[in-house]
């Protein structure tokens, strides 16, 4: 089963940036296995293509969510998490901890309910605008990502990102301009197909000349991030 995601269509402002967690999410896919978690699931759109390769998927999310939250335990992430330990092979938390007023309690929270040898799975913005405002409160560089799962007791942290300049400055272009289909309905249809070539083909091109920045973690979108919880000797 592939991916599946609801923003796909080529016609709209965005659909590179999810473009790139898929592939992102496919790459790693042998890390999902057994009881998965997914702190911040909002509308648990993944849960079914986890379930490919997980035995049980526990969405975990708040009550005053700006998504249509679909979650089995609803609990506040800034606060410990009534879960026991040691009962998650993965845990998995995307475009979560910008949102967290406590983020380096979520990540000692995500160690302790996972299993020795389990897997943290996670994806943050970097160069990205604030969004779901007021409860946007981070941005975090990969040397402090690193600083905080290594406090959290995480090892083997890989941090990579997501893409280069070019995507990220497509993005930000693309965000800003469809902020501007407003007005009236027939006019906002027409600003929408008009910019609508001009998202397209940004977005086409962004990947191929990303090629031509060799330094991609300076400026990009976000950060994915694997680690693991050791296991004890």
């Amino acid at each position: 089963m592939k991916i599946s995601r609801i923003h796909s269509n080529r016609l709209e402002h965005n659909w590179l940036i999810y473009d790139t967690g898929d592939r992102w999410l496919e790459k790693h896919k042998a890390l999902y296995r057994g009881t998965i978690y997914d702190l911040g699931c909002g509308e648990a759109s993944y849960k079914d293509w986890f379930l490919q390769y997980g035995e049980r998927y526990v969405g975990v999310d708040w009550s005053d969510s700006f998504h249509n939250i679909k979650a089995d335990i609803i609990a506040n992430l800034n606060e410990p998490l009534p879960i026991e330990n040691a009962v998650a092979d993965t845990v998995l938390s995307f475009s979560v901890m910008e949102h967290l007023s406590e983020p380096q309690l979520m990540l000692k929270e995500a160690f302790r309910i996972l299993k020795p040898g389990g897997a943290l799975i996670l994806q943050v913005p970097w160069q990205w605008w604030i969004h779901e405002a007021p409860y946007d409160f981070f941005r975090y560089t990969p040397y402090g990502l690193r600083l905080l799962l290594e406090r959290a007791g995480f090892t083997e942290i890989d941090v990579q990102p997501q893409a280069g300049f070019f995507t990220m400055i497509t993005m930000k272009l693309n965000y800003f301009t469809s902020r501007l289909v407003r007005g009236p309905r027939p006019l906002r249809f027409v600003l929408k197909a008009i910019l609508s070539v001009f998202w397209y083909l940004g977005q086409k091109a962004a990947p191929y000349l990303d090629k031509l920045d060799r330094k991609w973690e300076l400026e990009a979108t976000g950060y994915f991030v694997t680690a693991k919880k050791r296991i004890a000797k």
